[in-house]
C-alpha cells in the first residue's frame, strides 16, 4: 500500500478514536461511500449526504482508499472526512495518478479539501415529502506537478475552487419492493481530468457541469447502481468526455464497506477510451 493510502487511514483511524464514543449511531448507508474527491457519496458524484455515521448531535469521520485500473494508466487516491451533527462536511484527499504510458516514469496528482454543507431536507428520514436532502459544496484543488506537464499541454491554472450543489432522495419501495436512492449534483468546474492537468486552458474555461447517481438495494447490504459524470472540455491537446461507472457496494456491518466498479474515463492523454476497475474500501464511525 502508498504511504499516502496509509497515512490517510492512519489519520482517520485516530481521529475516530478521539471523537467521543456516543458517535456514529446514523444508519447504515446514510453516509454514502467515499467518491473520488474525498466527498460523501458515490464513486465518482458527491452526494448531499454528510460523510460519517454521526447523527445531528454527534460527530463522525471516515477513511477510504482507492484504486482504478485501466488499459494504460492507475489512479490511486486515499483521504478522510469529518462530519459535524450531520449539517458540516470536511474532507481531505490526495490523488497520484501513474502516467507512465505518456512519458516513463510520469506521475502527476492533486491534493483535494473539500467542503460540504447540508441546506434543507433529510434523504432518508423525510420519506413522505417531494423535498430531496440539499447540500452545498465546494473542493479546493492543486495540481501536485503543474510546472511538469499540465501547463505545457496548454492548462492555465495550478489550482482553482469548485462548487457544486447537490440534490439526494431515498425512495423506499419503489423498484420491486426494494429501496432507490437518487442523485444529482451540478458542478461549476474548469477541471482538465478531475484537476490533475490542471485547469482552464486554450479550449475554454468554467462551466456547469451535470453528475447522476442511482442505485438500488439487492438486500440490506448490497448497494448496486451506476453514476455519470460530464466533464468540461478545454485543452485543445487532449479531448475529454465524460466519465460512468457501473457498481457494486457490499457492506457486511455500517462502519465498513468495499465497493467495486467497472469505469468508463474516456480518453485520457491522447490515450481514447480509457475503461477498467476500481476498487475503493470505506471505514466509518
Amino acid at each position: 500500500m502508498k504511504p499516502c493510502i496509509r497515512n490517510a487511514i492512519a489519520a482517520a483511524v485516530a481521529l475516530a478514536i478521539a471523537i467521543p464514543v456516543n458517535a456514529g449511531d446514523r444508519l447504515q448507508w446514510t453516509g454514502g461511500v467515499s467518491q473520488v474527491e474525498g466527498a460523501a457519496g458515490g464513486g465518482l458524484v458527491p452526494w448531499a449526504l454528510i460523510g460519517g455515521l454521526g447523527t445531528n448531535v454527534e460527530v463522525g469521520a471516515t477513511a477510504f482508499a482507492t484504486y482504478v485500473s485501466t488499459q494504460d494508466f492507475a489512479l490511486r487516491m486515499a483521504g478522510a472526512s469529518i462530519g459535524v451533527d450531520n449539517r458540516v462536511e470536511l474532507s481531505a484527499a490526495r490523488q497520484r495518478f501513474d502516467a507512465a504510458s505518456v512519458i516513463p516514469g510520469l506521475t502527476l496528482g492533486q491534493d483535494i479539501f473539500g467542503l460540504k454543507v447540508r441546506l434543507a431536507g433529510d434523504a432518508v428520514f423525510d420519506p413522505d415529502t417531494w423535498l430531496p436532502q440539499l447540500a452545498l459544496g465546494a473542493q479546493w484543488k492543486r495540481t501536485l506537478d503543474f510546472e511538469q506537464i499540465p501547463r505545457a499541454v496548454g492548462a492555465a491554472h495550478g489550482e482553482d475552487v469548485e462548487f457544486y450543489v447537490a440534490a439526494t432522495k431515498v425512495y423506499f419501495a419503489a423498484l420491486g419492493g426494494r429501496n432507490v436512492i437518487v442523485d444529482a449534483t451540478l458542478r461549476r468546474t474548469r477541471a482538465n481530468q478531475f484537476g490533475l492537468l490542471g485547469f482552464g486552458g486554450d479550449g475554454g474555461g468554467y462551466a456547469l457541469t451535470p453528475e447522476i447517481s442511482a442505485a438500488v438495494w439487492l438486500n440490506d447490504d448490497l448497494l448496486m447502481g451506476a453514476e455519470y459524470r460530464d466533464k468540461p472540455n478545454n485543452l485543445s491537446a487532449f479531448r475529454e468526455n465524460g466519465a460512468a461507472d457501473v457498481f457494486l457496494a457490499w457492506a457486511p456491518v455500517k462502519n465498513f464497506s468495499i465497493t467495486g466498479a467497472w469505469a468508463d474515463l474516456g480518453p485520457i492523454a491522447g490515450k481514447p477510451a480509457q475503461r477498467g476497475v476500481y476498487i475503493s474500501v470505506w471505514l466509518g464511525y
